[in-house]
């Protein structure tokens, strides 16, 4: 399994991403944690992700999971090399990976190592058992509008919570970060505490924080 999950853009050290992107480099950009914000502003967003894997070496196309169900997905899903999971609100992203069937066949693909799965924020915090915290962060209205359910289960990749945003950040969510950060450690739950800059990085058996 190889994961590159920064907390804040591609972090201080992307080479860690593109060194375990194998084949011809070519993967997709899930912009969807960003549905329900203005059209302008994901058009905009979607531009400044692709060109900033561009200058990585790393040749990337929009993959809109708006647009597909479970039977259209895996077709049209394809083999690429690696997915980048832009941040944004993370149920809104859940929701469209569940609608979508993304979830599972991004889990099969991490399993059988075929890609890497990359990205920030929300990218990562959708990977974790629970979703349950992160409420009090990102507003699950959206969801509800769009899809028309919340899923507080996540993808179960992470063995926990991953936390971005804490620190020194100047991020505006901080704040909410930070006490999301405080609930778990009064209920005992261990999390991924990464401050913006850093990503955690798994490759095969090795996890580290960069």
């Amino acid at each position: 399994m190889r994961l590159y999950l920064s907390s804040y853009q591609l972090g201080d050290h992307p080479e860690a991403f593109t060194g375990m992107v194998r084949g011809k480099k070519r993967g997709w950009v899930i912009m969807n944690a960003f549905d329900g914000a203005d059209p302008q502003m994901r058009r905009s967003e979607t531009e400044r992700q692709l060109v900033n894997l561009a200058g990585l070496g790393l040749t990337a196309h929009e993959f809109d999971l708006r647009t597909h169900d479970p039977e259209s997905l895996t077709t049209e899903f394809g083999e690429p090399d690696f997915v980048w999971v832009r941040g944004g609100n993370v149920f809104t992203l859940r929701a469209a990976l569940a609608r979508s069937g993304a979830d599972a066949l991004i889990v099969d693909r991490l399993r059988a190592d075929s890609m890497v799965y990359a990205g920030f924020s929300a990218g990562g915090c959708v990977l974790a058992p629970s979703l349950l915290g992160l409420e009090e962060c990102d507003s699950t209205d959206d969801a509800l509008l769009l899809y028309g359910a919340v899923e507080f289960d996540g993808l179960n990749i992470l063995d926990r919570p991953f936390v971005p945003h804490l620190g020194t950040s100047d991020h505006p969510e901080r704040e909410s970060l930070t006490q999301v950060a405080a609930a778990y450690a009064q209920d005992g739950k261990q999390y991924w505490a990464l401050r913006d800059g850093q990503a955690l990085v798994v490759d095969g058996s090795s996890v580290a924080l960069f």
